[in-house]
């Protein structure tokens, strides 16, 4: 049988069965009612809004992109039931005496004329409270024009959705799901129809947190043929100079595309967006250098490159209605991208460019059946593919002195992979009496043929430490007892003192005690093509219960299991209640909601951590390592590096790994306020066990180092284990405000209080001190304590539309390092002592004291993320205009077509998505629209500081040498703090 069918059969015997144990009197004492919303023509409406009101309560739900409607949980009784949509006319109210089962009453909407006002209802996201598990308060819903609030950049809108999720309750940040997929590309903002974020925090149908989910739903096709075409531009002439450099970096920006949608016969439509970017992106340097020539400090060094980066992408979908009762929806996505002298920037000089290129194609099938009445099945199927390769400018050798600059070739050297991605799932949702009921299977497989030649050209790398204090002529200052007088150099002033002494001719010896030699040599070797797999299973089942019509409860259980580790004992059970004090028997719509939650929350350990293990095994690829290598700037063969008293770094995971989960509950406040504004106040509470973390465990034993290395597994070379120890603990105070005060106005903004603490922040992380977790538990990354968002979509004289979005967050943690290997593990993780004795050599002052970068054995040390960054202010605007002509309905009237399957929506229609509000785009009666508007990045081209350097013995100490998102990696449209974007769009 093939596995779809057999996933098919498997849900209906598991529906059957639930139905089954399910208490027979739960159902005995509500009724369901449903139906389909269509046109004079008999096509679908969807987003009509359906309001039934009875003697003891009244409910408004939301037509799918089917046109169907469907309430549970009434009360049996005599309703009138209304039906309205945008350009159609009312439909006359209807009156049904509704018993203990489902009824069906199907509508017709006639065509309203020119002049007729619609009022749709009220019950958009952020408008009202209600005990719905999707309908929480806390909750983000942006569509039409508050999407233009968010950037057009797909990289910068990533990042501004995950301003608006928030620090995620969590240690790994927010997930991205687009059309119920996991993974993928972002799609263009021309294809995205509806954004979600933190939507039903507690649902058993995702492994990961509630908050901090966002998920993206594309555009379906319409009933008319509907186009448009853009072009933005941008110029480095409007923008300002970017704080980290001399001069103003050049920019120059096109990007242009467009959009189709209409039907394509009876049954099926189309949708289909196109999109071209070409930046040429100054890349900015800004480090320590020496002059060539004279070997003088230039301090600071800034430069600049011009990186091309070019993105074509496409996106058509086909949404096509097989029958009354199933529906397939097919997407299709392609991006290719392609970026010369990427990794150029902050410390890394020109040397480091190198080339990058990326193709990705998606697939995505779903296909709905409507079984019977209350019964719908979703199966899915996505096929994601990528790519891709990068190969480095230069091939010499790479430099970095610590805290200075990155020179020589790129450590990449040349990269390949080729990813392949396969998912498949198969959900059922049935509706019964007060129940809710969703149950379901998620298959996903990944495969990756990596070939990797990282460090194959060898890194020299200078950090800094104690060296004899020089004179005028470089000599070393004597003390009264004639030894030299010894302080803290930086890494620059050991790279100098490298490259001066050999030009002075003194031998090996006399540089190195002259303060001057590499400090670290390494190199890789061996086979540089890895491949690997990763299948992962989760099982779910949840059930949302309307106890009574004030009180909803929703509990849940999911299992979830992977191939690339041996533990399995993933359940995660979820419950949340949600409850309306004020409201007795569902007579009024409540004013305020008490949500309760809990859940587990499983992550996955991913496939490249199962890569890196397998390539730097010792076996596949050999990583040696030479401390105070005296044969610089010579690269000796790695046949003779065993000769050489290098090490070689092994990397394993641990046999007793298990997968990290959390343990999340919620506390929330909702309140209905007037003119159409909610707050929620939420309070949530995240602990993890078993987070990611990794240690030495051949580190040479405490006190043993550097005079008489002693090692536990006998020979020397560090042995780098992940293993699952980690520990994160974190409480928020989050509080959200949705408003649709009136049609001219539409915003949302949190305020989000914030503490998080963990030993560990990635499967990177390591303690700083062997053997000892001491002082480890500190501020996680996520550490935020204060974070301010605000946006929306204000139509103001003239019909000038405004999109706002605003984000203000105090400084991030970072960690302070005292930039060398202090334990013979060839990491440079470990960090300062907190000084006791003023007059100890080689102290360096900070604003956090007197710290030494030598410290002794049982010398207290600085905790682990002990300094703070700077806040950051981002504000951005996007002013248009839009101008109407031609004669005809506007084409942003509403589409009567096969959508892409029923959403899910509140407890009461639960095949509903949420409607529209006062923020959709405006709709004028003319045929043809072009809008122009000015998109404003950093507005108030405020210095948002990117990372803070933590190596005290770097020039740079306590300062960022580069902007918040700037990045060195790729397509990036970070030259200059303030950006200005013209951009024209014409619709028909």
């Amino acid at each position: 049988m093939p596995f779809r069918l057999y996933l098919r059969h498997a849900n209906y015997a598991f529906s059957f069965f639930v139905v089954m144990i399910l208490s027979r009197s739960a159902f005995a004492q509500t009724a369901s009612l449903r139906g389909v919303v269509t046109d004079p023509s008999g096509g679908v409406v969807p987003g009509a809004s359906v309001t039934a009101r009875g003697p003891s309560t009244s409910r408004t739900a939301r037509s799918n992109d089917q046109g169907t409607y469907s309430f549970s949980g009434l009360p049996p009784g005599s309703y009138v039931v209304k039906v309205s949509a945008p350009g159609l006319s009312l439909a006359q109210p209807t009156t049904i005496e509704l018993k203990a089962a489902s009824q069906t009453l199907n509508f017709e909407l006639q065509v309203a004329s020119q002049q007729d006002e619609v009022t749709v209802g009220d019950t958009a996201a952020g408008q009202t409270v209600s005990t719905d598990a999707n309908n929480n308060a806390s909750a983000l819903v942006l569509k039409g024009d508050d999407l233009q609030a968010l950037a057009d950049n797909p990289d910068d809108l990533a990042a501004d959705l995950q301003a608006l999720a928030g620090p995620s309750a969590g240690p790994n940040g927010g997930s991205i799901f687009i059309d119920g997929f996991s993974g993928g590309q972002m799609p263009s903002k021309e294809a995205i129809r509806e954004i979600r974020i933190n939507q039903n925090p507690f649902s058993a149908e995702y492994e990961k947190l509630g908050f901090g989910r966002i998920e993206i739903f594309t555009k379906p096709g319409s009933e008319k043929f509907k186009g448009a075409l853009y072009y933005n531009f941008a110029d480095a002439f409007w923008n300002s100079r970017n704080p980290y450099a001399a001069q103003k970096a050049p920019f120059r920006l096109h990007e242009y595309g467009g959009s189709i949608s209409g039907p394509l016969g009876k049954r099926a439509s189309l949708f289909a967006d196109i999109r071209r970017d070409a930046i040429d992106n100054g890349s900015i340097i800004n480090g320590i250098t020496l002059n060539p020539s004279t070997l003088a400090v230039i301090r600071p060094f800034t430069d600049i490159l011009v990186a091309p980066a070019r993105r074509l992408s496409m996106n058509p979908r086909l949404d096509f209605r097989i029958n009354d009762n199933h529906t397939l929806v097919a997407r299709y996505s392609f991006i290719r991208i392609d970026v010369a002298n990427a990794d150029v920037g902050s410390f890394n000089l020109v040397s480091r460019g190198i080339h990058s290129a990326n193709d990705s194609q998606n697939v995505q099938l779903t296909e709905t059946a409507v079984i019977g009445r209350n019964v719908v099945n979703e199966t899915r199927f996505q096929y994601y593919r990528a790519d891709g390769f990068s190969v480095a400018n230069d091939g010499s050798p790479a430099i970095q002195v610590i805290g200075s600059f990155n020179g020589g070739g790129s450590p990449v050297g040349r990269f390949s992979q080729l990813s392949t991605n396969y998912e498949i799932q198969n959900y059922t949702s049935i509706m019964h009496g007060a129940h809710a009921v969703r149950f379901g299977v998620r298959v996903r497989a990944e495969t990756a043929d990596n070939a990797s030649r990282q460090n194959f050209g060898s890194t020299f790398t200078f950090a800094g430490g104690l060296a004899p204090v020089l004179n005028a002529a470089n000599q070393p200052i004597l003390n009264t007892v004639g030894q030299p007088v010894l302080a803290s150099i930086d890494s620059i002033e050991r790279y100098r003192r490298t490259l001066l002494f050999a030009r002075m001719g003194l031998s090996v010896a006399q540089i190195r005690a002259a303060g001057g030699g590499a400090t670290q040599f390494s190199v890789n070797a061996g086979n540089p093509a890895v491949s690997a797999n990763l299948v992962d299973l989760g099982l779910f089942v949840g059930d949302d219960w309307r106890v009574r019509p004030n009180l909803t409860v929703s509990a849940g259980l999911r299992y979830e299991i992977q191939n690339n580790i041996s533990d399995w004992r993933a359940f995660a059970p979820r419950l949340a209640i949600a409850w309306a004090p004020a409201t007795k028997s569902g007579k009024t719509r409540p004013k305020s909601v008490i949500r309760a939650g809990f859940g587990m929350f499983y992550d996955r350990f991913s496939l490249f951590n199962t890569i890196v293990a397998k390539r730097y095994d010792g076996v596949q690829q050999q990583q040696y390592v030479v401390t105070n290598p005296d044969f610089y700037p010579l690269v000796p063969d790695t046949s003779t590096l065993p000769g050489l008293k290098s090490t070689q770094a092994i990397q394993r995971i641990s046999d007793r790994l298990r997968a990290p989960y959390v343990m999340q509950s919620a506390l929330s406040f909702e309140r209905q306020l007037p003119a159409s504004t909610t707050i929620a106040i939420t309070y949530a509470n995240t602990h993890g066990l078993h987070l990611l973390r990794s240690q030495d465990v051949n580190a040479p034993l405490p006190g043993t180092y550097p005079t008489n290395p002693v090692y536990p597994l006998g020979k020397s070379g560090p042995l780098f284990l992940t293993e699952s120890a980690g520990l994160y603990n974190q409480n928020q105070l989050i509080t959200n405000v949705n408003t649709r005060f009136n049609k001219r106005v539409s915003m949302f903004g949190s305020y989000i209080l914030n503490l998080a603490r963990s030993n560990t922040d990635n499967s990177g992380t390591f303690p700083a001190r062997p053997y000892s977790f001491e002082g480890e538990y500190g501020p996680a990354s996520t550490d935020v304590r204060h974070r301010v968002t605000l946006g929306g979509s204000l139509t103001a004289k003239w019909d000038i539309r405004l999109n706002p979005f605003l984000t203000a967050e105090s400084g991030p943690p970072f960690d302070i390092t005292a930039g060398r290997d202090l334990y013979g593990t060839t990491l440079f993780n470990g960090r300062p002592g907190i000084s006791s004795d003023p007059a100890k050599p080689g102290l360096i002052a900070t604003r956090y004291g007197l710290l030494d970068p030598n410290p002794t054995p049982g010398q207290a040390l600085l905790s682990r993320n002990f300094g703070r960054g700077p806040g950051s202010i981002l504000v951005n605007l996007r002013l248009g205009k839009t101008f109407a002509f031609g004669l005809g309905e506007g084409h942003e009237a509403p589409t009567n077509i096969p959508g892409g399957g029923p959403q899910r929506g509140s407890a009461a229609g639960v095949f509903t998505p949420p409607p529209a509000g006062a923020g959709a785009p405006a709709r004028t009666s003319r045929r043809y629209n072009i809008t122009i508007s000015m998109s404003v990045r950093n507005l108030l081209n405020h210095n948002n500081p990117g990372p803070i350097i933590g190596n005290i013995t770097s020039p740079l100490f306590g300062q960022a040498n580069q902007p918040a998102g700037g990045g060195t990696g790729g397509f990036s449209e970070s030259a200059n703090n303030r950006r200005l974007e013209l951009q024209t769009r014409f619709t028909f």
